[in-house]
């Protein structure tokens, strides 16, 4: 049976007609669940305007002491139209030079004026489009890892089983195969973390510039991956787009991964993870690997030198200062909030004046921007992980 629905009107009108009828006040009211106050305030407005008193009235105040007052209004537009390259610092300038006795509107209000009449171009800013890095290869082991996730697949309950795999380049060694529910970044910081605490820190590690490896809309494209890397003191490469052959040693496992442990799937994730385990004994221990020789990947790895700890605090000598960035991703200094990326919350940046008004924010030795006292961004500086042009 479907809600009954009543609105507002009609419940004035039957309302008003059985007071008409000679019903009394006090138990209508209480019938129609409102309080004898609004009764009268309804029968009153009845009396006054007929009909048309029933009708929801706008609650809109009379008076709004803030409201900038029409006239001004008027010659802000007006001087807009007259110079249309004037922005609204320098239409405020002139309404004080035009009328002194008269207080004048903060810069944003004349802004807002603009902007509500459409006067405004609004810049577009321009999005970071992934190029891919440098890439370098290694000539021993945990120089360069490689990581990735191998194309998602059903298993046989329904669910999707998302594999991140992580691989040394040089031997060929697989560090890790593990099947996730999803991309989500807090998976993949777990699997890091603990192939990190076996296995050690490598030099680098190169992916692609997918999530949660990269973001497209961060800064330079990090994400909180990748910032959590570079505090560890890991370089981060990244392929081109397009051009999976760039990983291609990792990629061409995947091909022997998906062959043996990923067709027919398993029915849930422990038994289809309990396959990759035994995938990563026999690639590392039994199976000979031509690009070696013959040899098993087993035999050339050994861990990292360099053995995993929570990273210290950054700290920046040439700096004037240092910052940490909110949870939101903002920097704030006294009452300003300066719009960063929310993949730097929780970090500790550093700030340096390096003109009057502008500031330089660096995140470990890298420059990511410049601020001034009017804009309450960062302006992207060039790219520091760009590939270099030769």
């Amino acid at each position: 049976m479907p809600w009954k629905e009543c609105k507002p009107m009609d419940e004035r009108l039957k309302f008003i007609a059985r007071l008409l009828e000679g019903e009394q006040m006090a138990p209508l009211c209480r019938e129609f669940g409102i309080s004898r106050v609004t009764g009268y305030k309804i029968y009153d407005r009845y009396k006054e305007c007929g009909l048309d008193g029933l009708y929801d009235r706008s609650r809109r105040p009379y008076r709004q002491a803030n409201r900038l007052p029409v006239q001004i209004e008027r010659c802000i537009l007006g001087l807009k139209r007259e110079h249309s390259s004037w922005g609204a610092p320098k239409i405020r300038d002139k309404l004080i030079r035009q009328y002194p006795m008269i207080k004048p509107p903060a810069i944003s209000t004349v802004h807002a004026v603009l902007d509500r009449h459409g006067l405004v171009t609004r810049r577009r800013r321009r999005r970071y489009k992934a190029r891919g890095t440098d890439l370098h290869s290694a000539v021993q082991a945990n120089g360069l890892w490689c990581a990735d996730y191998k194309g998602e697949f059903r298993l046989g309950n329904r669910q999707y089983c998302y594999p991140l795999t992580i691989t040394d380049y040089h031997s060929r060694y697989l560090l890790a195969c593990e099947g996730l529910t999803s991309t989500n970044s807090d998976f993949a910081f777990s699997v890091f973390e603990r192939v990190f605490k076996d296995f050690g820190v490598p030099g680098a590690i190169r992916t692609d510039n997918g999530t949660p490896f990269a973001s497209p809309h961060a800064l330079f494209g990090l994400s909180r991956l990748s910032v959590w890397w570079l505090r560890l003191g890991i370089k981060i490469e990244r392929i081109k787009p397009g051009h999976p052959q760039q990983n291609g040693r990792h990629e061409r496992m995947h091909l022997t991964l998906k062959k043996e442990a990923a067709k027919p799937a398993a029915f849930n994730f422990l038994q289809q993870q309990e396959r990759f385990d035994h995938f990563i004994e026999v690639y590392n221990n039994e199976r000979p690997h031509q690009g070696l020789g013959g040899a098993y990947p087993g035999e050339l790895y050994t861990p990292s030198p360099r053995a995993y700890r929570p990273p210290d605090e950054p700290d920046y000598p040439l700096h004037d200062r240092t910052v940490r960035v909110t949870r939101c991703g903002r920097i704030c200094i006294g009452k300003r909030k300066i719009n960063l990326s929310q993949v730097f919350a929780g970090q500790i940046l550093g700030l340096r004046e390096v003109d009057d008004g502008i500031w330089l924010v660096s995140f470990l030795d890298y420059d990511l921007g410049f601020f001034d006292n009017k804009e309450d961004r960062v302006e992207p500086a060039a790219n520091p992980f760009a590939p270099e042009k030769v």
